[in-house]
């Protein structure tokens, strides 16, 4: 499973275990160990760009997915057969943005990014929180991974 992250957003990041995150969430979502992953943290401008962009809407968000590969099911061992190379896709984060949250909600920066990562790559695989049923069902494998990467953390497995 690789997966690159590229701080671009000028502000302190612990990229190692926000790389080691990106690994657990997506060995425990079974996906392919062939799939790659981008994360990418960009400053506010930058995501506001983004935002706009892609989104049509004004002002940074926190967290932006592109999927990439939409022909290959990431959780198949036999995506991507004659193409070794599979692109899940590409976070984006804003740690300027999930600094401020992180404040609101009363946790550190570095649990908001990692919610943020989460909630990035759980998008990648097809989640989405549109409608209240998938909004729970997202919300509940996000909270599931968070606390057994919060458990494997604090056993020292991470």
């Amino acid at each position: 499973m690789a997966v690159f992250v590229a701080n671009e957003s000028g502000v302190d990041t612990d990229e190692v275990t926000l790389t080691a995150l990106a690994r657990f969430v997506l060995d425990a979502m079974k996906v392919n160990p062939l799939a790659e992953l981008s994360v990418m943290m960009v400053e506010q401008s930058a995501m506001e760009e983004l935002h706009v962009r892609y989104m049509g809407e004004e002002g940074p968000t926190d967290v932006l997915a592109f999927p990439q590969d939409d022909a290959f099911d990431p959780s198949s061992p036999d995506s991507g057969e004659d193409d070794p190379t599979l692109l899940l896709g590409d976070v984006v984060l804003c740690p300027d943005v999930a600094r401020r949250q992180a404040a609101k909600a009363g946790h550190s920066t570095e649990h908001e990014m990692h919610l943020l990562c989460t909630h990035g790559i759980l998008h990648l695989l097809g989640y989405d929180h549109a409608e209240p049923d998938e909004e729970r069902e997202m919300w509940a494998v996000q909270s599931r991974l968070l606390t057994s990467w919060a458990t494997a953390r604090a056993a020292g497995a991470h």
